[in-house]
């Protein structure tokens, strides 16, 4: 599992490897009713059965307490809870041991399934009809749907991180260029993440542009390509740096940034990736991808000063 997920996050083929679970619930008459769930495979350290519990004193409801996973003792979420979900009388007993933005959490879940290996061409971004802001991705398959939670926003709703810092007054007032002549592109399919670091952008100054996956991202870049080369200037007059997100639907940040590598007029263009499955390892690789930079949640506070470093 973790070799495959490797070559898939070195490799920019647009693919992932996905879990997929499932958090039972009882409908209002009594029955018992699958909800499938996945996650991205590079996220997962390991399953296991749920080991020996201890308790926290008051701790967040969908906090069910510690388990200790050999050296490391580590929180455990009850995930049914922390998605509203009645589960009355439903036993849940495995554990997926996730690892992201340098943290490394229990998720307590009814079962696991499998893993597919799908292309973020096969994601869909949620319809409309689902209004759950936990949920970034709709998986469909010939007789259920899986849905992709965001697990960075469900973890950080629980106080495990700290939310992003506003830019300092400081830095605010010792721009070393005029940011409202910069623009940005921030492309993430959690609202919650791609508001935080548009927010923090906007406030310091730069002109942000927003995309929720991908294929909006990679839409917007060639218009103003196309817009630029009509103009007969340089594209760094219309966009001047990428922050990308790296699992999206339709298409990941690595298949964005290898895209935009291969453009001519583009190879130029600063890309972050922004990804909490930023190990050394992975950061080494993504930069042979082109990537000029990459951040992970605890990099945020310095967002505006690595933007200042890399926009002309």
């Amino acid at each position: 599992m973790e070799a495959n997920s490797k070559i898939l996050l070195e490799s920019g083929t647009n693919e992932l490897e996905i879990v997929e679970f499932r958090i039972d619930e009882v409908d209002a008459k009594g029955n018992v009713v699958p909800c499938y769930f996945g996650v991205n495979v590079a996220k997962v350290r390991e399953i296991i059965r749920l080991p020996n519990l201890r308790k926290v004193v008051n701790a967040h409801p969908a906090v069910c307490g510690m388990i200790k996973l050999r050296e490391q003792v580590i929180t455990l979420i009850d995930l049914s809870r922390s998605l509203n979900k009645n589960t009355d009388g439903i036993a849940a007993d495995r554990v997926i041991v996730l690892e992201f933005n340098r943290i490394v959490v229990g998720m307590l879940v009814h079962s696991v399934s499998r893993i597919y290996r799908i292309s973020w061409e096969n994601v869909e971004p949620p319809v409309k009809a689902i209004h759950d802001a936990n949920i970034t991705g709709v998986v469909k398959m010939e007789d259920r749907i899986i849905l992709i939670l965001d697990f960075e926003k469900i973890v950080s709703e629980l106080s495990f991180g700290e939310a992003l810092s506003r830019p300092s007054d400081e830095l605010l007032a010792n721009a070393p260029l005029n940011r409202s002549e910069k623009t940005i592109l921030v492309a993430d399919d959690s609202r919650f993440i791609r508001s935080t670091i548009s927010s923090s952008l906007r406030e310091a100054g730069y002109q942000v542009l927003e995309a929720e996956n991908g294929e909006d991202a990679w839409e917007q870049v060639t218009s103003l390509r196309d817009r630029a080369a009509q103009q007969g200037s340089p594209i760094s007059q219309l966009l001047n740096l990428v922050i990308t997100d790296i699992e999206m639907p339709r298409m990941d940040g690595l298949h964005l940034t290898a895209l935009i590598r291969k453009e001519s007029m583009l190879d130029e263009m600063p890309v972050v990736l922004f990804s909490s499955l930023a190990t050394d390892d992975n950061k080494a690789k993504w930069k042979n991808l082109g990537a000029n930079d990459i951040l992970t949640k605890p990099d945020l506070p310095n967002l505006v000063e690595r933007a200042d470093s890399l926009v002309h």
